[in-house]
């Protein structure tokens, strides 16, 4: 036997077929498949159950006050949902249009003055009754405009809603000449609980970003960020955040360094 027979016939790598892996590329596509039906259908699955939640929860306080001979389902052998919610939707509208009328501001005044000789309701009643006016109106800029506060230490910066400055009794109780605003600082990933506090004006920067636009970064925690630019705006946002920390530490007066006089005997 020659010595060519002993020596086992090389194969070439390259012509060799890629070895499959089925159950790896299966499994890829099902994660990827089922990733997309869920990002899909989660949004729209909320957005129905939040819709449908709102809608019930309004028939339930509604219907008590709607006599049964105008209910639905009195005449149908089952209940019809949003029924309640149309009933409020053309209370409210006829309660704003009589309201607007001399005869309606009369008996608003009138209600206005009660609730306002009862001590515990007024507080509760005139608080509330400023924030649907603030918030309903659209006169005012009130949780409207969106600024950036260093927050909760030197060089980490949070997103604040701007409210109004204080009031004379609060103002004069403030340390500090400066100018002082009340702002709110939303919490992620839930924008209706967080702090509210007053601090100087000039240690808000104030940005160009719609309340809605605050609350989607705020909810998503970072992760969905508003705007057509997405990273020229972060970039700004940086950018301000560092400018306004440099020109704090400038501000601050430097330690002296000047020596002590010598002592002599």
């Amino acid at each position: 036997m020659s010595s060519r027979d002993d020596v086992p016939p090389e194969t070439d790598s390259l012509t060799e077929p890629p070895v499959e892996t089925p159950h790896h590329g299966l499994m890829f596509r099902f994660r990827n498949y089922f990733l997309t039906g869920l990002v899909v259908a989660g949004p729209v699955a909320i957005t129905l159950y939040i819709t449908w939640w709102f809608v019930t929860w309004v028939d339930g306080l509604v219907r008590p006050f709607v006599p049964l001979a105008y209910r639905p389902e009195t005449y149908l052998p089952f209940g019809v949902p949003g029924s309640g919610l149309i009933v409020a939707v053309v209370g409210l509208t006829l309660l704003g249009f009589l309201t607007a009328n001399l005869i309606g501001r009369t008996l608003v005044d009138l209600g206005e003055r009660l609730l306002g000789r009862i001590p515990a309701v007024r507080a509760i009643y005139r608080g509330l009754k400023q924030v649907f006016e603030t918030l309903f109106s659209g006169k005012g800029s009130s949780l409207r405009r969106v600024g950036l506060v260093e927050f909760p230490s030197p060089g980490m910066w949070s997103i604040v809603l701007i409210s109004q400055p204080p009031s004379t009794e609060v103002a004069s109780r403030l340390p500090g000449d400066d100018e002082q605003i009340s702002v709110f600082l939303p919490c992620a990933p839930n924008p209706t609980t967080g702090f509210f506090f007053y601090l100087p004006k000039s240690k808000i920067i104030e940005v160009d970003m719609s309340a809605e636009d605050a609350a989607t970064l705020i909810m998503s925690c970072g992760v969905v960020q508003p705007g057509s630019d997405q990273q020229k705006k972060v970039a700004a946002l940086a950018n301000m955040a560092n400018t306004a920390r440099l020109a704090n530490s400038q501000a601050q007066p430097s330690p002296s360094l000047e020596p002590e006089p010598a002592k002599v005997d």
